[in-house]
């Protein structure tokens, strides 16, 4: 098989690689570079372990100076190293001539068989202790960049592998939430969910103990939707869950074809009464310090089916938005970004009061729209 030098491998090569690749007895095969061709010059069987027969390699008659060489060194069946020894102190020519049939060598016996190869410019590189740190280097992680570093950390924390809170992690309360709960936390969920007016519970993750903890950081049985933005953090992420009492409704998406004799009794079913709603909020401040936001945002989406389930589970007929609402900004929260975010709509009353003319003012006609102008 010609190289990309131009040098091939001999036969004689070929058929020794061959029968040492099912031998067990061979651990390194010395190959060179003569009139032209990559050759066979020597054997060494196995002695040792493959770290202690490295030494084998220190031997003058084995590997000279000044002179570079191929080592084929068989790790296990089927697992060969591919060494180049190339010396500082050898000729430029000959740096050259093996430098461009490296790949080469190893791609005329198939690169399946190399699982590594090793770069040695003395026999100092070629040592037990060198070989360690060889693999410890291999090993190691790729160095990154800061930018790059920034959104591996962004990307652990979304996956939730990069902290002790992750979803791996059990929770006492069988909720799958990676965060362990207070359990007065727990008491105050369930005391939200039977409540009949409006209230807030600020959920909080506290990590000074080492294990990241959610927590109850305040309560308010008097929040109103006007006063929700104000009483969460302003530069701190939380999360939090507001029951909000509402007389709006979500229409049916499947009914709008239906007559209006039916969407009439539909809409006069339900009543005007203020009925109570469970919204989770997940609040992350812009201003926030960005450990924080990537600790929070790993776990929102399982803190909110934690929530879900303890909810179902201990407060049946309790009913919680099937949509999250997340903000940067608390102080949008009010009543217009709630029903917008909820896909709420207004009680029928008030849309069938919209359409009609206020007292004293005029009712306009449908403007029709002008048609295209015509060509002369």
């Amino acid at each position: 098989m010609s190289a990309i030098s131009g040098i091939a491998v001999d036969s004689q090569l070929a058929s020794v690689f061959a029968t040492a690749n099912t031998d067990d007895d061979v651990r390194f095969i010395k190959v060179s570079i003569r009139n032209e061709s990559l050759v066979w010059d020597r054997t060494i069987p196995v002695a040792a372990s493959f770290e202690d027969d490295l030494a084998l390699l220190q031997a003058p008659d084995v590997l000279e100076d000044s002179v570079p060489a191929y080592i084929l060194a068989k790790v296990a069946p089927s697992d060969w190293i591919n060494i180049s020894y190339v010396p500082d102190s050898a000729k430029v020519r000959d740096k050259m001539l093996y430098a461009s049939t490296r790949a080469s060598l190893s791609k005329a016996f198939g690169s399946t068989l190399f699982s590594d190869a090793i770069f040695a410019t003395s026999k100092a590189d070629l040592t037990p202790d060198a070989y360690a740190s060889h693999k410890r280097h291999i090993a190691a992680p790729k160095p990154l960049s800061a930018r790059e570093q920034e959104l591996a950390d962004v990307r652990a924390a979304e996956s939730g592998n990069g902290y002790e809170g992750s979803r791996a992690r059990a929770s006492h309360l069988r909720t799958g939430v990676g965060y362990s709960w207070a359990q007065d936390l727990r008491d105050a969920l369930v005391q939200l969910g039977q409540a009949e007016g409006g209230a807030l519970l600020v959920l909080g993750v506290d990590s000074t103990s080492g294990a990241e903890t959610l927590t109850l950081k305040s309560s308010n049985s008097e929040t109103t939707v006007d006063t929700l933005g104000s009483a969460l953090p302003p530069a701190q992420p939380c999360y939090a869950l507001f029951a909000w009492p509402h007389t709006y409704f979500s229409p049916p998406k499947r009914e709008i074809r239906k007559p209006f004799k039916y969407l009439f009794l539909l809409h006069a079913c339900i009543p005007l009464t203020h009925m109570t709603m469970s919204v989770f909020i997940y609040s992350c401040p812009s201003t926030s310090p960005i450990k924080d936001r990537m600790i929070y945002s790993s776990g929102v989406l399982s803190t909110y089916q934690a929530v879900k389930a303890l909810l179902s589970e201990a407060v049946p007929n309790v009913h919680l938005a099937s949509r999250r609402i997340e903000t940067s900004d608390p102080e949008e929260l009010n009543e217009k970004h709630l029903k917008v975010e909820l896909g709420l709509a207004a009680p029928f009353g008030e849309q069938s009061n919209a359409s009609t003319p206020r007292e004293g003012e005029e009712k306009k006609p449908f403007a029709r729209p002008r048609g295209p102008v015509r060509k002369r």
